[in-house]
C-alpha cells in the first residue's frame, strides 16, 4: 500500500502535493482538450486515445524505475535524467544544409554533462541558464549526452528514470508524455472518488486522486505498486460489476422453458446408447446442467474441458433434455468443419435413437436447406448442428429449448445473442457456452464473469498418453520422419501441420501445399497423402477429411483448420511445422487431434528448442497447467486485450477480491440506486455506456 496514506482515505493527493485538496472538484476540467505542441506530439498523441487531461491522467506509466543521476550514466544505455542548464550555446556545423547544433552543459549535482540537440537552433534562447530539463537520450563517452527527446520539468534533480515510463507512439516520447502530465497533476485534484468509502475502508484503499498522483509521482518505495494496485482494483471492479448486471439482466429479461419433467430418452441414453462410462466430471456436469434447465430462469453456463474431455457428450445431454419435453436444441460451431464433426459425432453418439438431425452450414445445398429450414418452423426436426447460418433471420425455431455455442469466443457478441431472439415467443433458451481452451480462473473472470463455470479435466478411460518433442536441426528432422513412418507401416495415420497455405516471399514460414507436394514425392512416398485447408472448396474439404477419418489416406497435411473438433482415433502422430508461430493453448489443442485411440500417441514440434513455450508443451500435458504458463509468459492484458492504462499481470487475488465485492454490492443494491453507490453508478456508465445500468426487468 501507499504508505503515506490513511487507510481510511482521509488522506490523499492534496497531502502527496503538500496543498489541501479543493473541497469541490472540478470533474468538468479532466473533459477539457489536452493541448499539444509540436504537431507531430499532438499527432502522436491522438494515435495513444489522449485526447483530453483525463485521458492522459489515465495513461498510467508501465513501470518505475529508481531515478538515474548524471554519475549513474553508463554509454550504451538509453537514460532519462533530470538536469539544470549551467550554459548553453549554438555551434555550427561544417555540413551544407543543416541546422547549428546547440550544446548545453547540464547537471544535477552528482555531475556534469554536455547535452547535445540537433536541428533546433532556438533552444539557444528558450532554455536559459538554470532551467530543469527532463532528458531522454544516449550517453557518448565520458561527457556526452545525444538528446532524443526533451521537455521542461519541475520533478527534483537525479528523478529522471523514477516515472518516465509511459507507453508512447511515433511523435510523443515517454518524456514529452511525462512533462505533459508534470504540466496537468493540478487537474488530479479534479479526480472524482467513485468507490464508496465503507469499501474503500474495508479494502483499505487510498482514494483515487492520491493514487493517480503516486503511479505518476512516486516519492517513496511502495508508492507506485500501492497506487496501481488501487486503480487496477477499480477498473477490475467496474468491470465485475458490468457482466453481473449483464447476467441479472439476461436472467431477468424473459422466462425459460422448464426441463423438469420426462427423461425417458436421456435415461435409456446413458444407460444403453453410450459406448463408454461416463467420467465424474460428466456426471457432476450433467447434474448442475439438469438443476438449471429444470428451473423457469436462462441457463448461462461455460463448460470449459480438457482436450479430449467429453464436452459433446455433455452437450448432448442436455440437447435431448428439451427433445423429451418435445422442443428444439440447437448447437453453433464456428467453422464448417467443426460443425461437419459435431454432426458426424452426434450420430454416432446416438446409435439407435430415433431423434431428427439435420446439419445446416453456408454450404448446404438449397433444397435441403429450405427443407431443413421448414422442418425448424413446424416442430418436425429436433435438433440441428450449424455454423452461424443458425442465426439468420430466416431460420425460424417451432419451440427452441436449448442452445449450444461451440468455441463461443470466435463468435461476436451480436452473433452470440442473436441465439437469445430465436426462442418462442416471450422465452429465451437455455444457453451452454462450450470451450475446448482450459482458462485459469482470472481470466475466466475476466472473460466470462457474467457465466456460471463448469470444467472437465478428467478424461475418459482409455486415452493413452501423449509424448511430445521439440525438434531442431536437420539430423533430428530425420530421424523425425522415420518415426513416423514407423508408425504409418504399423497401419496408423498422421497429421502433418503447416502455418501458411501458400508459400510467401514475406513470412519464412512452411505452406501445406508445398509441403503437401514435397512430402509424398519424399518422406511419405510410399503411403498415400491428402491435403486440407480452409481455401479448398467446401467438397474437397469434406472428401479430403472423410478420406483420411475412413482410414484411405495416411497423412493428413493441413492448416490449423484441424486445431479443433477432428476425431480420428487411428491417429498417432502430430508433426507441427514451425511451432514457434503458434500460441501454446494452439498447440495444445492441436496436439489433442491424436492420442484419442488405443495406442500411445506422438506430438512433434519442429521449433526452436529454446523456446519457453514449446518446452512448456514438452513438460506438461495438462491443459490447465500450460493456461497457468500461458498467463504467466504472456500476461493477462495480451491474452484478453486489456494492455492498457496499465492493467496487465493483474494478480489473481486482486481480481477474487473484486469479484466477491461486486457480488456483494449487487446483492445488496442490484441496480446500484442507493445514494451512496451514485458515483460508482457513474463510473460504470461512464466505462461501459448506458446499457451497463439498464433496469432489470421486475
Amino acid at each position: 500500500m501507499i504508505r503515506r496514506f490513511a487507510n481510511t482515505g482521509e488522506l490523499g493527493a492534496g497531502d502527496l502535493l503538500g496543498a489541501p485538496l479543493r473541497s469541490v472538484p472540478r470533474p468538468e476540467r479532466l473533459r477539457e482538450p489536452l493541448v499539444v505542441d509540436p504537431e507531430p506530439a499532438a499527432k502522436g498523441a491522438e494515435r495513444l486515445g489522449l485526447h483530453t487531461i483525463g485521458d492522459l491522467l489515465e495513461h498510467w506509466p508501465e513501470e518505475r524505475r529508481e531515478g538515474r543521476t548524471v554519475a549513474d550514466l553508463r554509454a550504451g544505455e538509453t537514460a532519462t535524467i533530470v538536469v539544470e542548464v549551467r550554459s548553453i550555446r549554438s555551434r555550427p556545423v561544417r555540413r551544407r544544409g543543416m541546422r547549428p547544433l546547440v550544446e548545453a552543459e547540464v547537471g544535477d549535482g552528482t555531475g556534469a554533462v554536455t547535452a547535445t540537440f540537433f536541428n533546433q537552433p532556438w533552444l539557444e534562447r528558450k532554455y536559459k541558464v538554470g532551467t530543469r530539463l527532463l532528458l531522454q537520450g544516449d550517453p557518448q563517452g565520458r561527457s556526452g549526452f545525444r538528446v532524443r527527446s526533451h521537455a521542461p520539468t519541475d520533478a527534483p534533480l537525479g528523478a529522471g528514470d523514477a516515472a518516465a515510463h509511459y507507453a508512447a507512439s511515433e511523435g510523443i516520447s515517454p518524456t514529452q508524455i511525462l512533462a505533459l502530465v508534470q504540466a496537468n497533476a493540478g487537474a488530479m485534484h479534479d479526480v472524482v472518488e467513485p468507490l464508496p468509502a465503507s469499501l474503500r475502508v474495508a479494502e483499505k484503499l487510498p482514494d483515487r486522486p492520491g493514487a493517480l498522483l503516486a503511479v505518476h509521482f512516486p516519492r517513496a518505495e511502495g508508492d507506485f505498486d500501492g497506487g496501481r494496485q488501487r486503480l487496477v482494483f477499480e477498473e477490475l471492479l467496474l468491470r465485475q460489476l458490468a457482466l453481473l448486471l449483464r447476467r441479472a439482466r439476461r436472467r431477468a429479461a424473459a422466462d425459460a422453458p422448464r426441463l423438469d419433467g420426462d427423461m425417458t430418452i436421456t435415461k435409456r441414453w446413458l444407460e444403453h446408447g453410450l459406448p463408454f462410462t461416463l467420467t465424474g466430471d460428466q456426471q457432476r456436469a450433467i447434474t448442475a446442467l439438469g438443476g438449471e434447465l429444470a428451473g423457469d430462469r436462462p441457463m448461462t453456463r461455460l463448460l470449459m474441458g480438457e482436450v479430449g474431455s467429453g464436452k459433446t457428450v455433455v452437450a448432448l445431454w442436455a440437447m435431448l433434455r428439451a427433445v423429451e419435453h418435445g422442443m428444439q436444441a440447437a448447437l453453433m460451431a464456428p467453422t464448417e468443419t467443426l460443425a461437419e464433426q459435431h454432426f458426424a459425432t452426434i450420430q454416432k453418439l446416438m446409435p439407435g435413437e430415433a431423434v431428427p438431425l439435420a446439419l445446416l452450414t453456408g454450404s448446404t445445398p438449397a433444397a435441403r436447406r429450405n427443407d431443413t429450414l421448414a422442418k425448424l418452423r413446424s416442430g418436425e426436426l429436433s435438433i440441428v448442428v450449424g455454423t452461424h447460418a443458425l442465426v439468420e433471420d430466416t431460420v425460424e425455431f417451432d419451440r427452441l429449448a436449448v442452445a449450444v455455442v461451440d468455441e463461443q469466443h470466435r463468435f461476436g457478441v451480436r452473433q452470440r445473442s442473436a441465439l437469445d431472439r430465436k426462442g418462442a415467443a416471450g422465452t429465451q433458451p437455455h444457453v451452454l457456452h462450450m470451450t475446448a481452451t482450459p482458462i485459469p480462473r482470472t481470466l475466466a473472470l475476466t472473460l466470462y464473469g457474467d457465466l456460471d463455470v463448469t470444467m472437465l479435466r478428467e478424461l475418459p478411460r482409455g486415452r493413452r498418453p501423449i509424448t511430445t518433442h521439440v525438434i531442431a536441426g536437420e539430423r533430428e528432422r530425420e530421424r523425425a520422419y522415420e518415426r513416423i513412418r514407423e508408425e504409418l507401416r504399423e497401419g496408423r495415420q498422421a497429421f502433418v501441420v503447416c502455418p501458411l497455405v501458400e508459400e510467401s516471399e514475406a513470412l519464412q514460414a512452411r505452406a501445406a501445399t508445398a509441403e503437401f507436394e514435397r512430402l509424398k514425392k519424399t518422406e511419405f512416398k510410399d503411403f498415400r497423402t491428402v491435403l486440407l485447408h480452409g481455401q479448398m472448396r467446401p467438397r474437397e474439404k469434406q472428401a479430403a477429411m472423410a478420406d483420411f477419418a475412413d482410414g484411405g489416406a495416411d497423412v493428413l497435411v493441413a492448416t490449423s483448420v484441424i486445431e479443433v473438433g477432428i476425431d480420428v482415433p487411428n491417429a498417432t502422430v502430430m508433426l507441427v511445422e514451425n511451432a514457434e508461430r503458434y500460441g501454446i493453448s494452439q498447440l495444445h489443442q492441436l496436439r489433442g487431434r491424436v492420442g484419442r485411440g488405443e495406442h500411445e500417441s506422438l506430438c512433434l514440434l519442429f521449433g526452436p528448442t529454446e523456446s519457453e513455450r514449446l518446452r512448456a508443451l514438452a513438460e506438461h500435458t495438462d491443459g490447465f497447467e500450460l493456461a497457468e504458463v500461458d498467463l504467466r509468459l504472456r500476461g493477462e492484458g495480451d491474452l484478453v486485450g486489456t494492455r492498457q492504462s496499465g492493467l496487465v499481470d493483474v494478480d489473481p487475488r486482486t481480481l477474487e477480491r473484486a469479484h466477491a465485492r461486486a457480488k456483494t454490492l449487487i446483492e445488496a443494491d442490484p441496480e446500484l440506486e442507493r445514494p451512496e453507490h451514485a458515483l460508482l453508478a457513474a463510473a460504470l456508465v461512464a466505462r461501459f455506456g448506458g446499457e451497463a445500468l439498464e433496469p432489470i426487468p421486475a
